[in-house]
């Protein structure tokens, strides 16, 4: 219960299909769910544990005589372009500062806090009217942070600590005190906790608010009302 992944996701709907965050477990969590191959990525951050199985994505690629399609920030694609050099030959690589389309969903991002690591960026996506968040690495949310956070059916937000004791001059994601806090503001209708540290037990009674429940691998949740 407690042996976790690596945060990622994949979105599936209409024959199509995207993952977000390609972290060195990916190809485990590709063998888990029988897959040989994902055509299109989502990135949030060039950050080891959300990029990190990124060549092997690009030795599948190449193996199978496909491009990928990578899809991230015109910052982060050049911070993942720095990292791994060799990515572009194995993979069409797109920056989203504008928004793109994938599955049908019309997809934004924008740029949050990430504390003592630096930024990483958060996905709001749309299709009808459904509207859910990816926001796996952010702390102390601004007042203009926060907003694309407002009136959401879903939000997937990174705690990684129950109450993390650290100086929080240190700190680079929200604790779930400190989230509680961030929903009680933004009000979505449902919460799923992601990116969760050794600190938190699923064995033991969590400090959850109404609508909340954390991530377990292989986890399902349906995207509509």
């Amino acid at each position: 219960m407690n042996r976790r992944l690596r945060s990622s996701v994949l979105v599936e709907g209409g024959g199509e299909e995207f993952i977000i965050d390609c972290g060195p477990d990916w190809r485990f969590m590709m063998e888990r769910l029988g897959k040989r191959k994902v055509r299109d990525m989502l990135i949030t951050h060039a950050h080891f544990d959300h990029i990190g199985g990124l060549p092997e994505w690009s030795d599948a690629c190449r193996w199978l005589g496909e491009k990928g399609r990578l899809y991230a920030p015109a910052e982060v694609v050049e911070q993942i372009v720095r990292q791994y050099p060799w990515l572009p030959r194995q993979m069409e690589m797109t920056a989203v500062d504008d928004g793109v389309t994938l599955c049908g969903w019309a997809i934004t991002c924008w740029k949050v806090n990430h504390g003592k690591n630096g930024f990483s960026y958060a996905y709001r996506f749309r299709k009808g009217d459904y509207h859910w968040v990816y926001n796996s690495d952010s702390i102390n949310l601004s007042a203009g942070e926060k907003e694309p956070l407002h009136g959401l059916d879903l939000l997937v937000l990174g705690t990684s600590f129950v109450h993390e004791t650290a100086p929080f001059e240190t700190r680079s994601v929200y604790d779930m005190r400190e989230a509680a806090e961030l929903l009680s503001e933004v009000k979505p209708r449902q919460t799923i906790y992601t990116h969760m540290s050794h600190d938190v037990d699923l064995r033991k009674a969590l400090p959850l608010p109404e609508g909340v429940r954390v991530a377990k691998a292989g986890m399902t949740v349906g995207l509509h009302k």
